[in-house]
């Protein structure tokens, strides 16, 4: 079995949030490939945790799509296709035109200046060149664009379906030149949220999205050659 190498921020008292990040992360940068196993005792101790939050992180991890399990068998990477990256894309990118798009029309004042604010301060993180920070200021300004909309249901679908996507979103990031396009883009959709545009809003959220999957898969996929 190959060995997982250990990363320093994994340690002992690991939540299973963190243990499906990293694993994520690995897969999808090509650090395990397609049908490598993942075995339960070899994980709960790379992680220094039960064998419990371990299984769940796996069940986790399979309802992303990138571990496959069968009974009474180990889990294994999947091989993540070109064409399952793209038909999650291409519902994230109609859920999130929707969510600019009412966004613009229904966001209070206050919702306004605290996403456009937040959306200012994240200036320092691309000149930096800070990766992580960027991949969480990208989370909160996502959800804000989200809870914007004011509409449970949507505010539902588009979470869980991020959630599947989540590596893949992050893997863009180590792209070069990624993070300073992801704030153009960005400014685009905020600006027309701040004018009440909700076509341009919606517009500037969907191909942002589609922006977003031909760099994570371009990188995903390189990484697992």
């Amino acid at each position: 079995m190959k060995q997982i190498r250990k990363r320093e921020v994994l340690r002992a008292g690991t939540t299973v949030e963190q243990m499906v990040r990293a694993i994520a992360d690995m897969i999808v940068t090509g650090e395990m490939q397609p049908g490598e196993r993942l075995d339960e005792i070899t994980l709960a101790g790379r992680f220094e945790v039960s064998r419990t939050p371990v299984r769940e992180a796996l069940r986790e991890l399979s309802a992303m799509g990138l571990v496959g399990r069968e009974p009474n068998r180990s889990a294994v990477v999947t091989n993540v296709t070109g064409g399952y990256l793209s038909s999650m894309f291409e519902a994230m990118a109609e859920l999130e035109g929707i969510c600019a798009r009412l966004s613009a029309e229904r966001m209070t004042g206050d919702e306004r200046r605290t996403l456009e604010r937040m959306h200012r301060q994240s200036a320092h993180l691309v000149h930096s060149g800070a990766e992580e920070e960027y991949a969480a200021h990208n989370m909160d300004f996502h959800t804000r664009l989200y809870r914007g909309a004011h509409n449970d249901h949507v505010y539902e679908l588009v979470t869980q379906t991020r959630a599947r996507l989540a590596p893949f979103r992050r893997a863009q990031f180590r792209l070069t030149g990624r993070l300073a396009k992801s704030f153009d883009e960005h400014e685009v959709i905020v600006t027309a949220i701040l004018r009440a545009n909700a076509a341009a809003a919606g517009e500037a959220a969907y191909r942002h999205v589609s922006i977003v999957s031909d760099a994570s898969t371009v990188f995903a996929l390189e990484r697992a050659v």
